[in-house]
């Protein structure tokens, strides 16, 4: 398609229409009278040569096609602000913008938190906002790094994307103060025995997939969707579950549990800041990957 023959305004206007399901009140948020947002949506129809918007009663519903357009237009939309904001140089004693990663909580509470200092006290205009990683992360990495600022995770999930590493981890049980049966050591047995607390999305744990090499098994009894969630779910039963050392550090003194190396030579993590490759020359992005270098720097 020759983009040259488009009027990428149609984008904006496509988007207030789908999402506003009415041409009164998408031609007010994008500032269009009405009758130009109806011409919009003719052009529109033309174009796509589907309805998009069809009556049903006294109301719009999406079509099936508008419905696939819906999330699209959001995406191409975020895509081009973001473009078109780039700027040649950024001054982060002076400049306002918000900075979203994606990151788990155990990145938030680990790394985000100095994140969040460093920035403060160097760009006192600028804005940090976290969101829980997307379990379709695997499936829609370059959408999803082009409407965003990064995302956090570690080696071994996802490739083919620009990143800087940060700090290394490692990986250590949890068990219950109360629990006697485990002494100072796990051994695979009790792996493969006790009922385990595990994160939900188990691609976030490869010392986890690492265990079906070793031949074991282990029986989830509760599953969480938060990391921080697995001490208290630990703590004053006989169950077990893997965990960062540095979030278990974090944590300890939070909840009734004790830390035990695993009894295997567990993968160690490797954290990095994933970005899409049309942020790597933005001097906004260099400035906010140079902090987090810093960061990474004080941690390790």
């Amino acid at each position: 398609m020759n983009l040259s023959s488009l009027d990428l305004n149609l984008v904006v206007a496509l988007r207030a229409l789908l999402e506003e399901r009415n041409v009164t009140r998408a031609g007010r948020r994008v500032g269009l009278s009405q009758p130009a947002m109806s011409a919009a949506l003719s052009r529109l129809r033309r174009h796509f040569d589907d309805d998009l918007l069809a009556r049903t009663g006294g109301h719009y519903e999406l079509t099936a096609l508008g419905q696939v357009l819906l999330e699209r237009t959001a995406t191409a939309c975020d895509l081009m602000e973001r473009l078109f904001s780039s700027q040649a140089d950024f001054d982060p004693a002076t400049e306002s913008r918000t900075f979203t990663l994606m990151a788990s909580d155990y990145a938030v509470a680990v790394f985000g938190a100095g994140l969040g200092r460093l920035v403060h006290a160097e760009a006192p205009h600028v804005r940090l906002r976290f969101t829980q990683t997307p379990t379709t992360v695997v499936e829609d990495l370059s959408v999803l790094l082009s409407t965003t600022d990064g995302l956090l995770m570690p080696h071994g999930v996802i490739g083919d994307m620009p990143r800087t590493d940060l700090f290394h981890d490692e990986w250590v049980f949890l068990v219950s103060e109360t629990n006697t049966g485990v002494g100072e050591e796990l051994t695979r047995d009790q792996l493969a025995r006790l009922p385990w607390v595990t994160y939900q999305r188990t691609y976030d744990a490869p010392a986890v997939r690492q265990l079906g090499m070793l031949g074991i098994e282990p029986r989830v009894e509760v599953s969480v969707d938060s990391f921080a969630m697995l001490p208290f779910m630990v703590a004053g039963t006989d169950r077990i579950a893997l965990i960062q050392r540095r979030l278990a550090h974090l944590m300890h003194d939070l909840s009734a549990v004790r830390l035990v190396p695993p009894p295997y030579e567990a993968v160690p993590l490797q954290e990095a800041l994933w970005w899409h490759p049309l942020h790597t020359h933005d001097s906004t992005h260099i400035w906010l990957r140079q902090a987090a270098q810093r960061v990474a720097a004080e941690l390790d």
